[in-house]
């Protein structure tokens, strides 16, 4: 099992962080410019407000984001 998000780094692209959710609809984000890359393909169903949805997705990827750093920042 994997965790829902990663943090990941590249030294191709050393000023980028990115934060991978491994759940579907899966999905990288690269916080240095907000770029996101879907995995997998959305579709609208009804009942479902995809852009509600994506926006939660991104908020929680980068609360995850957050917490990573704070709880790195308290390691001191």
């Amino acid at each position: 099992m994997l965790p829902k998000f990663l943090l990941g780094d590249n030294t191709d692209f050393p000023e980028s962080i990115f934060i991978v959710h491994t759940e579907f609809p899966r999905f990288v984000i690269n916080l240095e410019n907000d770029e996101v890359e879907w995995f997998d393909q959305l579709e609208e169903e009804p009942g479902v407000d995809l852009e509600k949805e994506v926006a939660q997705l991104i908020l929680e990827a980068e609360a995850f984001y957050q917490r990573e750093v704070d709880r790195y920042e308290n390691l001191d």
